[in-house]
C-alpha cells in the first residue's frame, strides 16, 4: 500500500537534441513530443505508458522532479496528512501538469535538498508496446531507479524511510543506502554530497544481449562511457554507464533482483562483483576500494 513504484523523473535539459540523439541512436528509444502551455516537452518512450522520463527545454541542466505512483486516492490522502504532520507543505498539481503526466490527480513538495517531488495517481496508456530497431528489441523496457546525492543525507532518509514509508534494502559505507517500495531491490539510493544532484538514472532492459548491443552502439557512436561493464554486488545487476548530456550518468542494465518480506538490510562491502571500472574518480567509493 502508499507508494506503489517510481513513475516518471523531468529534467532541465539546455540540449534537448543531444538528449533525443543519445536515446535514439545509442538506446534505439523514440521521443515524442507534448506541450505544457507553449512549452513543448520529449517524453522518452521507456514502455507503454505515456512516458517515464520527460526532457523541458531549459537555459541550464537540472532536476526538475522526481514522481511516484501512489495506489489509490485514499493512500493519496494518507501519505498526504503524514507529509503535512512533518512539516512538508503539500500543493496539488497544475491541470497541465497532471494531465502531461497521464495522471487522475497530482500533488507535490519539496524534499529536503530542495528538488520537487511528485505523488500521482493512475498512468495512461498510449501505445501497446514502444517502436524499437531490430536491433533493441525488447531493448529498453522501463525505467530503473535514481541514485539522490545532497549534504542533508539523514533528513533524505528520514523523508524516504519514516514519511513515506520506504524500505532499507542494504547498504555500504561510508554512506550509501538503498531504498524499495515494492519487490525491485531499489528503487532509490541515497547518498551524501556538498551540493544536490541525480548521481545516475537506470534504464532497464530486457536481457544481456539488448545491454552488449547498447554497449557496442555507444562506442561506435563515440558515446562516453563513463562506467565500464559490470555486475552490482548487492542487486546482481548487469550494467554500464554513459555520460548524458547533462553530464549525469545513465546506467543501461538488466537482471536486478527483486526481494520479499524476510529480507534483512544488510552492509554489503564491496561494490561490484567484477567491472564497473569509473573514468573519474567514484564519488561513494568504499574505504576498503
Amino acid at each position: 500500500m502508499g507508494i506503489r513504484k517510481l513513475g516518471y523523473i523531468g529534467l532541465n535539459v539546455a540540449d534537448p537534441d543531444a538528449w533525443a540523439d543519445l536515446l535514439g541512436r545509442t538506446l534505439g528509444i523514440g521521443v515524442t513530443a507534448d506541450k505544457v502551455g507553449t512549452e513543448e516537452v520529449a517524453l522518452a518512450e521507456l514502455d507503454e505508458f505515456k512516458y517515464r522520463l520527460a526532457l523541458h527545454p531549459s537555459t541550464e541542466d537540472s532536476p526538475r522532479e522526481v514522481g511516484w505512483i501512489v495506489d489509490s486516492p485514499r493512500e493519496l490522502d494518507r501519505i498526504t496528512r503524514r507529509l503535512l504532520d512533518a512539516g512538508f507543505a503539500v500543493q496539488d498539481g497544475s491541470a497541465e501538469e497532471t494531465a502531461l503526466r497521464g495522471a487522475t490527480r497530482l500533488r507535490w513538495f519539496t524534499d529536503p535538498v530542495g528538488y520537487r517531488v511528485e505523488l500521482a495517481i493512475g498512468e495512461t496508456k498510449v501505445r501497446t508496446g514502444p517502436a524499437r530497431p531490430a536491433d533493441a528489441r525488447p531493448g529498453a523496457t522501463g525505467l530503473g531507479h535514481f541514485v539522490l546525492a545532497g549534504p542533508k543525507l539523514d533528513e533524505l532518509r528520514e523523508l524516504y524511510e519514516s514519511v513515506l514509508e520506504f524500505r532499507l534494502t542494504d547498504y555500504r559505507a561510508p554512506g550509501l543506502y538503498f531504498l524499495r517500495c515494492n519487490t525491485t531491490h531499489h528503487s532509490i539510493a541515497l547518498a551524501h554530497a556538498e551540493t544536490p544532484s541525480i548521481h545516475h538514472i537506470e534504464i532497464e532492459h530486457g536481457s544481456i544481449d539488448d545491454v552488449g548491443r547498447a554497449y557496442d552502439r555507444a562506442q561506435a557512436h563515440g558515446v562516453p562511457i563513463s562506467i565500464s561493464l559490470g555486475r552490482h554486488m548487492n542487486d546482481k545487476a548487469i550494467s554500464f554507464y554513459v555520460r548524458n548530456p547533462s553530464g549525469f550518468h545513465l546506467e543501461i542494465g538488466c537482471g536486478g533482483i527483486d526481494v520479499d518480506e524476510d529480507w534483512l538490510p544488510h552492509d554489503f562491502g564491496t561494490s561490484d562483483v567484477w567491472g564497473h571500472h569509473h573514468t573519474d574518480v567514484n564519488p561513494f567509493a568504499s574505504p576498503a576500494s
